[in-house]
């Protein structure tokens, strides 16, 4: 796995406009994704986990270019992609590609899989119809189905075969960046291991970057390299998978991982319950968003927004429980009022 960011986001926000009345007059914003920082390196996993809510598929879909951001930069492979235009971004796509979560809605009905797996190819104008043909067999049969299933259609498949398919569609453009928005969520268990074992697979056989968006905790650790934990369309905590599972440093990724049920009938641990429901996107708390429901509140929490500062190498956590200058923060914001 290469150090060198493949993506790289900065202040990246969306903001949808909320609207009243007859002219439509806009009254408010509901912040999805509200001030997202990180990067991922070639050949990595970026695991994304969350609640239902919390902004992890919109990020995705601003990734992609399948919704404008309101803010911020995202810039892969050394293109700044909010500043392409239609075209050129239509070209940077066969680069980034998407794994959506039901296997189903995302495939054409009334295509068989074969035009399915062409249709990517089509698009970009790669390769003649005999080269096409060659191809979607190739892929077929590296995400372990067979040649003559091109000629079937979506409804004829399980769903494990179907998200399948998805991630051979993907794959046929040959990306550098596959973002896979809650790909095995709709799949039986055992049927997820298989998924996920074929993903990992793929990625060292053809050198992909994976960002990984789940909810899932259990999942994510199987797969990710590093794991970001998000609240509220804010990225509270980010760390390498062992150290965020073993040491966890944000009361909200505590009381998730609290959550994950133990194979083990015998092993007791403590379930840290979050009191409350998730405040509204529309109407987000001040200071800390996820003081509303933390066990650990403090009265700086209520004023001042916490800051993604890096506690230990490659583990950063917004958290004033470790912030030594909220004090001074305070101090300087009650002086100016």
């Amino acid at each position: 796995m290469s150090t060198k960011p493949l993506l790289k986001v900065e202040n990246l926000k969306k903001y949808f406009p909320l609207k009243k009345g007859l002219f439509g007059r806009t009254v408010g914003f509901v912040k999805a994704v509200d001030d997202l920082s990180f990067h991922v390196n070639e050949g990595e996993t970026l695991g994304i986990v969350g609640e239902s809510g919390c902004g992890k598929s919109t990020t995705g879909r601003l990734l992609m270019r399948l919704l404008e951001p309101t803010e911020g930069v995202v810039e892969f492979d050394g293109k700044e992609l909010t500043s392409l235009t239609q075209e050129e971004m239509r070209i940077t796509r066969r680069d980034i590609q998407m794994v959506f979560q039901d296997p189903y809605a995302s495939l054409n009905p009334r295509h068989t899989i074969g035009k399915i797996l062409e249709e990517p190819l089509i698009v970009h104008g790669v390769l003649d119809q005999i080269e096409r043909k060659k191809k979607v067999k190739e892929f077929l049969e590296v995400v372990g189905l067979n040649e003559y299933h091109a000629k079937r259609y979506p409804h004829q498949f399980s769903g494990g075969q179907r998200q399948r398919i998805g991630i051979a569609r993907a794959l046929m453009t040959n990306p550098k960046l596959i973002i896979a928005d809650e790909p095995v969520s709709a799949l039986d268990v055992s049927i997820q291991a298989q998924v996920l074992n074929l993903m990992q697979d793929l990625q060292k056989d053809f050198n992909l970057t994976y960002i990984f968006i789940a909810h899932d905790l259990g999942v994510v650790r199987h797969i990710s390299d590093r794991v970001a934990v998000m609240y509220l369309g804010k990225i509270v905590e980010i760390a390498e998978s062992e150290q965020l599972y073993e040491r966890p440093l944000h009361p909200y990724t505590r009381a998730l991982l609290s959550a994950v049920p133990v194979p083990d009938p015998d092993f007791q641990k403590e379930q840290i319950i979050i009191e409350g429901d998730i405040p509204s996107p529309a109407d987000p708390p001040t200071g800390c968003t996820f003081h509303t429901r933390c066990p650990f509140k403090m009265d700086s929490c209520t004023k001042v927004t916490p800051q993604l500062n890096e506690q230990s190498l490659g583990h950063s956590v917004a958290c004033h429980l470790y912030d030594s200058k909220v004090d001074n923060d305070i101090k300087q914001m009650e002086g100016s009022l």
